[in-house]
């Protein structure tokens, strides 16, 4: 990871937006309020929701409930509002957790004497909106919807930016990578040449062995989060204490023989798209996820750069699969005639599809299926109609090709910057430690 990435608020809500949106207009009840209200209301606690509570002070900066409720909304917001009632507790003392740390990241860069300024935390919000096609005024009154806030997404920014800020300038300048280490690690990915590689993203849960039993199932439930829909990169983000929470859990590319050998040998028999359950290592328990694999400095076909034409069909709401069945024959029978990709225009305005261009789209940035079947495809040719009559079918149209060059590795200077930030991100790991440590925390 660079220190100074993109904060992970936004990733946390990238690609969830429909799903929440969804969620959130979603009505309950017969009653004349929509609401589940029994008629005889019967209070089961003294808590005032009007009175603004303390969850905890750190060193003196509040946090309070309101802190934690429009954080805990954006991993609510993240999984389309699919997150069971037995969870929310645990999630709410995980996000407690997460803000406490945040608090300490802060105030430890503002005693360095490192400032973020708000026109910095502005441009990155603003950012934010224009990934979702709004204006922050408009990203603001959404977030209000779902239970959040633009400034609980605004306090994360500043804290990975006076972090990531803090890093850069009290730790990164004393951390050394040499020549010898880096022609070291050339020389061994070239003997290598050949072997599996693994993209493996991760969630690592520390544990000391009184706590392992609750770690344990902490983990376990994550999984079964992840396995029921739940982003695995968003749980990385809000719930790994591995270095690489901030980038989702993404670990890049790695042989086994890298990681520790209970990961190792989960990594080999896992099957790409596989979350493993929770694996045991020294200092806590590891979930992983293999994204993909590939071999050492070998050019791999799913390396190829495609352009591409999909001609697809709108199907009106409420038409059966049997009523719209002629169409979806059309569709592929236009495939396996049209001629190839310049006559894709006309071919599709008899049978009122509509046909759209894309060049430089990566083998390895489709879904598995479509890439087998592309690779498979001469120019010209057509693979077979896919979709749904909800979002439509299509069939894309293979126009170009351009294959891969035999694989050169990594350069020195990538080497060189890897090392130097899994070091860096060594070093804040102990940091933040001795934050906490030393952190007075007072809990309400």
């Amino acid at each position: 990871m660079k220190l100074g990435t993109f904060p992970r608020a936004a990733f946390a809500l990238a690609g969830t937006l429909a799903a929440a949106a969804a969620f959130a207009q979603t009505g309950g009840g017969s009653s004349p309020t929509g609401l589940s209200i029994p008629d005889n209301v019967q209070f089961l606690s003294q808590d005032n929701p009007a009175i603004r509570k303390a969850t905890a002070i750190v060193n003196g900066d509040v946090i309070t409930g309101t802190d934690v409720d429009q954080r805990l909304a954006l991993i609510i917001l993240a999984n389309g509002g699919q997150i069971p009632r037995e969870e929310m507790q645990r999630l709410r003392e995980q996000v407690l957790r997460n803000l406490v740390d945040e608090t300490l990241q802060i105030q430890a860069a503002k005693a360095k004497d490192i400032k973020v300024e708000p026109r910095d935390i502005d441009t990155y919000f603003n950012n934010y909106a224009q990934g979702f096609h709004q204006t922050p005024q408009a990203f603001s009154a959404y977030l209000r919807t779902v239970g959040s806030s633009d400034l609980s997404i605004k306090r994360q920014i500043h804290g990975e930016l006076a972090w990531s800020r803090l890093l850069r300038t009290k730790i990164e300048p004393f951390v050394n990578v040499s020549d010898e280490e880096v022609k070291a690690i050339i020389e061994r990915l070239n003997a290598n040449r050949g072997a599996q590689e693994y993209k493996i993203s991760e969630i690592f849960i520390s544990a000391t062995p009184e706590t392992a039993v609750e770690a344990r199932a902490n983990a376990q439930r994550i999984v079964e989060q992840i396995h029921n829909g739940a982003s695995f990169p968003a749980y990385a983000r809000q719930f790994s204490e591995a270095s690489t929470a901030a980038v989702g859990g993404d670990l890049g590319w790695v042989r086994a023989e890298q990681l520790p050998e209970p990961l190792a040998d989960a990594a080999r028999q896992m099957p790409v798209g596989g979350v493993s359950n929770p694996i045991a290592i020294p200092g806590g328990f590891s979930i992983l996820a293999v994204q993909d694999t590939r071999k050492v400095l070998v050019a791999d076909a799913r390396d190829s750069v495609l352009s591409l034409k999909q001609v697809s069909i709108a199907f009106p709401a409420g038409m059966t699969r049997p009523q719209a069945e002629p169409k979806i024959q059309q569709l592929a029978e236009l495939g396996r005639t049209m001629g190839g990709c310049g006559r894709a225009e006309d071919a599709a305005v008899g049978i009122g599809a509509e046909v759209v261009s894309r060049d430089q789209v990566k083998v390895r940035d489709l879904p598995p299926a479509l890439q087998e079947m592309l690779l498979a495809l001469s120019i010209g040719q057509s693979t077979a109609p896919f979709g749904s009559l909800e979002e439509g079918v299509r069939i894309l149209v293979l126009c170009g090709r351009d294959d891969p060059a035999a694989a050169a590795g990594p350069s020195y200077e990538t080497i060189s910057e890897t090392i130097l930030q899994e070091r860096v991100n060594r070093s804040a790991q102990r940091y933040l430690r001795d934050l906490r440590r030393d952190a007075v925390v007072d809990y309400r």
